[in-house]
């Protein structure tokens, strides 16, 4: 696949992809785990077919530390053991945020989320869904393809 448009060639949205990067970064000043977050924004990316962001957080999950098994099974996290109670509800968060058109989050979704997290956590996580969405939506639309990112290679990006 060829990208159809590089969205830094455009000033605006050169602009725009600056301060998705600086939201993040505050993100990653949050108290979820960074193994979390990439989990949550891997599920998003995959719902969403975006190989770019899978790529992404992928890599980046692993350069955290998550293990290749958990990796291979969030696709399937509801039918597998390996994440905790917690680690579900952020998922099931992840899911139903990103498809809101099916049935928005169920208030079984928000209790369990509740139920785990604190209110930083879950300020955290509303942004972290909804932002992730947007980005796969971005990468998606100008078909940025996957494969060749390297964990930290956006460091630079801020300002």
């Amino acid at each position: 696949m060829e990208p159809r448009f590089n969205l830094f060639d455009s000033p605006t949205a050169a602009k725009v992809a600056k301060r998705f990067y600086n939201a993040a970064l505050a993100l990653e000043g949050s108290t979820l785990s960074k193994t979390l977050s990439e989990l949550v924004q891997l599920r998003v990316s995959q719902l969403n077919g975006c190989g770019f962001c899978v790529d992404i957080h992928t890599k980046e999950a692993a350069a955290a530390g998550e293990t290749a098994l958990r990796l291979h099974l969030v696709a399937a996290w509801r039918h597998s053991t390996v994440f905790t109670e917690a680690e579900r509800a952020a998922l099931a968060l992840a899911e139903e945020g990103t498809r809101l058109g099916d049935h928005g989050v169920s208030d079984g979704t928000w209790a369990e989320v509740r139920k785990h997290y604190d209110d930083d956590e879950v300020g955290a996580l509303v942004c972290l869904v909804s932002l992730i969405n947007a980005a796969t939506r971005m990468s998606v639309i100008v078909h940025n393809p996957g494969g060749s990112y390297e964990p930290g290679m956006f460091a630079g990006t801020s300002s």
